[in-house]
């Protein structure tokens, strides 16, 4: 048994000073607050609880810089997957390892401590199924072993190339299964992950678009228990398909055709309408937002003022892991509605409130359920995932509390962050990996093979 102690920390009924936690076999057994340290203790000043990354696609990791050339005509969302398609043909089992390692370590570094990897490569360049049909979803189950990141695992189903069963592209092929394979896939994913602390494994019927009603049915048989995850009304051009196809956009379909309900993460659910905002929120499912990632693709503005008003539930991904930093899809979440509403602390939920605070308690939250845990937060139960800041940082001087966490949102970003330990292990020292130099120089060598 370990036994950590803060100067303070943020448990989920708020600030609290001189924090005990004992942490044994990766999990806290108990916490106490108002206590002095001991000289067993392994002291630290501010703890934070770890936040987990709902949607992380890793090998986009290596495109990051490599799609901002504009084309012969206007790009947007559907230009930028003609460029990741010509990329994805360039991988093999080990660079997909290479790149998901630092990504997954990166993830450390910037506060996320378990990641759900919406994972939807499969299989060879050819589209021909590995001979082990989970052989990418195991090289991404080794990846966050070497990083030590928590790990859910969502394999993806991509059977379609639009909305209505329109055949896929050739591009798509390493995407694509149908649902006797794909049940194959997810039963060798949980063997993926037997031996990792805390892993999960849930089921993601890629969109709408990409799986027929039918599909989606056998893909909630073989859910039991884990997360569900799925992209939506991530464009218009989809939102527009779909009422072609339906005659109801797509959230307003899903809502009518499924049992959403707490074990969903509705991935982006960018274009809503108030009827759809209040549904989903009124669902108990969360809302999966990559403010980044949207921005980078011109997506659109999730209307999160008037979903948060309505009690709805949400948590944050890096997707295309342009930029992977915790605090700054914090800050790009509140800055989106600021520019779109000329107004200031939009998301602060009230009076003299930190909107640091909000929004990061309800990340917390929000990634925990959409992950499949019991308990997210620093709690008695959960695992010892938590975050230490460097108060020496310029932003950070002289800062206690919510200041903390609205300097860090607002200002310092992953800069700010000291150290992180996963399961009751550090991870993280003086703000990086412990293993970053090795993974990186993988890293390295994979690119420059790539981009030849």
């Amino acid at each position: 048994m370990t036994t950590f102690w803060f100067q303070s920390a943020l448990l989920p009924s708020g600030w609290a000073q001189g924090v005990s936690l004992q942490v044994q076999e990766g999990r806290i057994t108990a916490l106490h607050s108002g206590v002095a340290a001991t000289a067993a203790d392994e002291c630290h000043g501010v703890a934070i609880p770890g936040l987990a990354n709902v949607h992380s696609h890793s090998f986009q990791r290596a495109m990051a810089g490599l799609a901002e050339r504009s084309g012969p005509a206007a790009d947007d969302f559907w230009t930028w997957r003609d460029v990741m398609y010509s990329f994805v043909d360039k991988l093999g089992p080990e660079e997909v390892q290479a790149i998901a390692a630092l990504a997954f370590a990166e993830m450390l570094e910037s506060g996320f401590t378990h990641v759900a990897e919406f994972h939807y490569l499969h299989h060879q360049p050819d589209g021909k199924p590995y001979t082990e049909v989970a052989e990418l979803a195991i090289r991404i189950a080794a990846a966050a072993e070497e990083s030590g990141i928590g790990l859910t695992l969502l394999p993806v189903l991509y059977a379609y190339g639009n909305f209505g069963g329109a055949p896929p592209t050739g591009a798509q092929r390493r995407f694509l299964n149908d649902t006797e394979r794909y049940a194959r896939l997810v039963a060798a994913s949980h063997a993926a992950v037997r031996t990792l602390p805390g892993a999960r494994v849930g089921v993601a019927p890629h969109s709408l678009r990409a799986v027929a009603p039918p599909d989606l049915d056998r893909v909630m048989q073989l859910a039991i228990d884990g997360p569900v995850h799925i992209h939506v009304a991530e464009q218009l051009r989809e939102v527009s398909d779909c009422l072609a196809w339906s005659g109801r956009r797509p959230v307003e379909w899903l809502l009518d055709h499924a049992a959403v309900d707490q074990r969903w993460c509705l991935v982006h659910a960018t274009h809503l309408t108030a009827t759809e905002t209040l549904a989903l929120a009124d669902s108990g499912a969360v809302a999966g937002l990559c403010p980044i990632t949207e921005a980078d693709l011109g997506d659109g503005i999730f209307p999160a003022r008037g979903y948060l008003a309505s009690g709805g539930r949400f948590a944050l991904g890096t997707d295309s892991n342009i930029r992977i930093d915790a605090a700054a899809e914090l800050c790009a979440l509140e800055y989106a509605q600021r520019l779109t509403l000329q107004r200031r602390n939009v998301l602060a939920g009230g009076p003299q409130r930190s909107t640091g605070r909000r929004l990061f308690g309800a990340a917390v939250q929000g990634g925990g359920q959409a992950c499949g845990f019991a308990e997210a937060g620093l709690v008695p139960g959960s695992f010892a995932d938590f975050v230490t800041l460097d108060l020496e940082h310029p932003s950070m001087v002289g800062r206690s509390e919510d200041e903390l966490l609205d300097s860090w949102i607002f200002a310092a970003g992953k800069s700010a962050i000291d150290g992180v330990w996963r399961a009751g292990r550090q991870v993280v020292a003086g703000g990086r990996h412990l293993h970053h130099g090795r993974l990186a120089r993988r890293y390295a060598e994979v690119l420059r093979r790539l981009l030849q």
